[in-house]
């Protein structure tokens, strides 16, 4: 993961113009939630990848493009899934408060 800047991770170094990027970050309450899982299931629900959260709360994917859930998993928290949406050339920033 790259480090966290203000207002999300930085893209420095990546070129965005050939990356579908889905990003965010993770909070409780309100503040960022370091420690939580987050799952990538393609459009039939397949598990595609797993990132943890940073101490910061944030995480980050490279998918291809077009519909995916995040399944974010959280000690003391239910499954949180949200929907998105990737596409080449594109970051979809996702804030998820479980």
């Amino acid at each position: 993961m790259c480090g966290a800047t203000e207002g999300g991770l930085s893209l420095d170094g990546i070129d965005v113009k050939k990356e579908a990027i889905i990003q965010g970050q993770v909070t409780r309450g309100g503040e960022p939630l370091p420690g939580a899982y987050v799952r990538l299931l393609d459009r039939t629900g397949e598990f595609t990848a797993e990132v943890p959260t940073s101490a910061t709360g944030h995480f980050r994917f490279f998918a291809g493009d077009g519909d995916w859930t995040l399944r974010t998993l959280a000690p003391k928290a239910d499954p949180v899934d949200r929907a998105v949406t990737a596409g080449t050339g594109n970051v979809a920033e996702v804030t998820i408060e479980v």
